[in-house]
């Protein structure tokens, strides 16, 4: 490896030993170019995957945590812990491709007001995850995202969701599954919220920096390999699913309220607790189903 500015890669793990031990193993065989250290925070796994990567990833650092802290949290504690000019946040449940990283890192050598990069994430199908470029929700992008009606059109207000319109370049932002980011640019804004458990803290980070003045870059040339949903399972518990609605209301309380009455604001919150009691509803009856 040679001198140019470094990368720290900072993975968050919760009982996904086969799914993170094919991210390490892709991150030692598709090194950049320049010194690399890799950092994974265990969030109290308890199945042997803090020993499994002691024992056969020993050139890369590990760090059990004595509770589950959730996604910021512990993506935190391994950001702090490094000083590259670069910062990595990967999901275990990614793989990195030959040259993916040395593209990303060129793109930002050569483009000093990129803040963040992210990839094409692609599916084990070969298909696109769509999660790979977002625009900044607005009441009726989301509505029409969670209704599934935006995810059926090409374009427009309804979709905008998807960020559509961007095939490549600027963009709104990226998906926390792999967000290559400037330390000068946490530095400015702060690391993830820790307000947020899990769920909607990339965007609530991708928010910031544009609001800071810094570009995120969306580069589908890159691509990114992504178990969708590897982590926390198809299926999301009664935990990650109140997480996952918290985090919109924590997003839209921080960003978007201020800029509204409060009856306007009133009736998002009421949506929000709405679609978290039905998805909990359907995801019981199923479970039923099942059962039965």
């Amino acid at each position: 490896m040679n001198g140019e500015a470094g990368l720290d890669v900072a993975i968050v793990s919760y009982r996904c030993e086969a799914l993170l031990r094919d991210c390490l193993t892709s991150l030692r065989e598709n090194p950049p170019s320049r010194e690399m250290s890799v950092h994974v925070v265990d969030n109290a796994s308890g199945d042997g995957t803090v020993d499994m990567v002691r024992r056969e990833f020993p050139e890369m650092q590990v760090t059990e945590l004595p509770q589950n802290t959730g996604f910021s949290v512990a993506n935190n504690v391994a950001i702090r812990a490094g000083s590259a000019p670069y910062v990595l946040v990967l999901n275990p449940d990614t793989r990195i491709t030959p040259g993916s990283l040395d593209s990303l890192l060129d793109l930002m050598e050569s483009r000093p007001e990129i803040g963040m990069a992210g990839p094409r994430l692609e599916l084990n199908d070969g298909s696109f995850d769509h999660a790979a470029k977002r625009s900044f929700p607005t009441p009726v992008s989301a509505l029409a995202h969670f209704t599934g009606i935006g995810r059926r059109r090409e374009s427009g207000a309804l979709a905008a969701y998807r960020a559509p319109e961007v095939e490549s370049g600027q963009v709104d932002a990226v998906n926390g599954a792999f967000m290559l980011t400037r330390r000068a640019a946490l530095d400015q804004v702060g690391l993830f919220d820790e307000g947020f458990w899990m769920y909607m803290e990339d965007l609530d980070l991708c928010y910031r920096l544009a609001q800071a003045g810094w570009i995120t870059w969306y580069d589908p040339d890159v691509t990114v390999m992504h178990v969708k949903a590897g982590t926390s399972g198809t299926e999301r518990s009664f935990r990650l699913n109140r997480a996952f609605h918290y985090g919109m209301y924590r997003f839209y309380r921080k960003h978007y309220a201020g800029d509204h009455k409060p009856l306007f604001n009133l009736v998002i919150y009421a949506g929000i607790l709405a679609k978290l009691t039905v998805t909990v509803v359907k995801t019981e009856l199923r479970r039923a189903r099942r059962r039965s």
